[in-house]
């Protein structure tokens, strides 16, 4: 029997998607499934569908930093909130970093899931930075790769040719009516396609799978 592809769509800016991002990969042989990585652009997501991060709803915010907080022991995912949310989410943004991911997928794609596992560490577990490029270069650095490589990657990550693949990926879900992060798009034995949004759909998902 084929393995289903199930296709993650996610941006290092949220924890959700690490704990989607950490699921997927505990299961994925024991689902045998194919996982695809697909790292698109949220800001744009949220822009294009008109929808706003939580951190500007006062009670959705204060419940997301309990939820975090439960969702951290019972996934065992070392989640810590940044210490200045906003700076980090919507100053900064995650713009660098995710041409970053893409920049790997395109030239190092055995490390994609290494990098945005790191990525997610620095940002939501170790309170690090990721959008000065010294620190994106100590995440490549820490996943293995050599000095030589990491400047490589670095440099390629501002090409057109990444920003136009991050653009691409971002519009495919956007076609797909993306409005957050976690997205996950997968196909049912009859060939119906189901996208599902979310870190808690995983019982959705198995039983779509079969």
């Amino acid at each position: 029997m084929s393995k289903k592809s199930v296709k993650l769509f996610y941006d290092v800016v949220s924890p959700y998607s690490w704990i989607a991002f950490e699921t997927l990969c505990r299961y994925r042989q024991k689902w045998s499934i194919d996982l695809i990585f697909k790292p698109f652009f949220l800001g744009a997501i949220m822009k294009e569908s008109g929808n706003s991060p939580p951190m500007f709803v006062k009670n959705k915010a204060l419940y997301m930093y309990q939820d975090l907080q439960r969702l951290s022991k019972f996934y065992e995912i070392p989640l810590k909130t940044p210490y200045d949310l906003k700076k980090v989410m919507i100053e900064q943004g995650t713009l660098r970093a995710q041409q970053l991911v893409t920049a790997v997928q395109l030239h190092q794609s055995d490390l994609v899931e290494a990098i945005s596992r790191e990525l997610w560490l620095r940002i939501w577990s170790k309170r690090e930075d990721i959008y000065e490029k010294a620190s994106l270069k100590e995440a490549l650095l820490k996943v293995g790769l050599n000095e030589s490589t990491s400047d490589e990657l670095l440099n390629f990550a501002e090409t057109r040719e990444v920003k136009d693949k991050l653009r691409s990926t971002t519009k495919e879900a956007l076609d797909l009516k993306a409005f957050g992060s976690p997205m996950i798009l997968v196909n049912d034995e009859n060939g119906a396609e189901h996208f599902l949004f979310g870190s808690d759909r995983m019982e959705l998902l198995a039983s779509i799978i079969g």
